[in-house]
């Protein structure tokens, strides 16, 4: 099966930007990788095996090069507390800024907490939640794309919540005191 670009783009465009604003909570960062994402999309068609969907296919493009974006930013961000000046000071004293279109702006300093709890779940546990609770994917959808099996999301979902739980009760509570 013969797979237009053009097609797979106008179809994708807004899941792929989506998935990767929930990773990096960032628009201009989302729009980069968003862009780099379908730069490989294109380079890669050809090469498309047919194993699982367009879909899955690009739902992992999309995870992989958010989850490599987020950890070249922070050894860059490392890097220059141990010492390296930057050309842009500011890029790199602006790493962790949380800009998401979707929360409204008295409800911004929570979702930025929210966030900021999701971001320190292990990587296949973030990613399983955001797929689940963030993009409304089933399980099985899920376990395609992280290529594990339905037991092993259905676990990962289960602790991602147990320790966002955890973790939020204990920063919500040191919010409200002070």
């Amino acid at each position: 099966m013969q797979h237009d670009f053009e097609t797979i783009y106008n179809q994708y465009n807004v899941l792929v930007y989506n998935v990767v604003l929930h990773y990096l909570q960032n628009m201009e960062d989302a729009e980069e990788i968003t862009q780099d994402v379908f730069v490989q999309v294109y380079d890669s068609l050809a090469s498309f095996n047919e194993k699982a969907s367009i879909k899955t296919w690009i739902y992992r493009i999309s995870i992989n090069k958010s989850l490599d974006y987020l950890k070249h930013k922070r050894s860059v961000k490392r890097f220059f507390i141990f010492g390296k000046k930057s050309e842009n000071e500011f890029e790199i004293n602006n790493l962790s800024t949380f800009e998401h279109p979707g929360v409204a702006l008295e409800n911004k300093e929570n979702a930025q907490i929210l966030f900021q709890t999701i971001n320190e779940l292990t990587e296949n546990q973030k990613t399983a939640f955001i797929l689940s609770k963030l993009d409304g994917l089933n399980n099985p959808e899920i376990a395609e794309i992280m290529n594990v099996s339905i037991s092993s999301v259905e676990s990962l979902i289960f602790r991602a919540k147990a320790s966002l739980k955890e973790k939020l009760s204990t920063k919500f509570e040191n919010y409200r005191k002070k």
